[in-house]
């Protein structure tokens, strides 16, 4: 399962990076540090899973899920963020976020959720997951 890491803190895209590195069947194929990147980035590289982040420069985490979500194949978002308000949780829901995580005490669901994904994954056709999302 190729995964994106889109967050403009170096240390959380290391964090994630080292904490996925040992999973065969997940591979993280990229990073963006903003909003742009983020969007060229997914598009590129067409990656199954995306982690992004709400607040970002050049367009934020909520602009990016608008504008992939709209694609043929979109990837699987998981919203990781530190403003885990529910008004964000909503618009990420009416975006089409698939998962919402707070970076301050939900990193663990980010890591349970990818190897639940990483086991289940199908694509294309729909995505298939053992996972609780967003809208559930």
């Amino acid at each position: 399962m190729k995964v994106l890491i889109a967050d403009d803190s170096e240390i959380m895209c290391e964090h994630l990076t080292d904490a996925l590195t040992g999973y065969s069947d997940i591979e993280i194929v990229g990073r963006a540090g903003d909003g742009r990147q983020a969007v060229e980035s997914i598009r590129k590289l067409e990656p199954d899973v995306v982690i992004l982040d709400i607040r970002m420069q050049n367009g934020n985490g909520i602009e990016v899920l608008e504008q992939v979500k709209k694609d043929k194949l979109p990837p699987v978002v998981i919203m990781f963020t530190n403003y885990p308000f529910p008004q964000y949780r909503k618009k990420c829901a009416e975006a089409g976020a698939d998962f919402f995580f707070d970076k301050s005490s939900e990193s663990h669901k980010v890591i349970e959720t990818l190897e639940t994904l990483a086991g289940k994954f199908k694509r294309p056709g729909g995505k298939e997951t053992g996972a609780k999302k967003l809208t559930e």
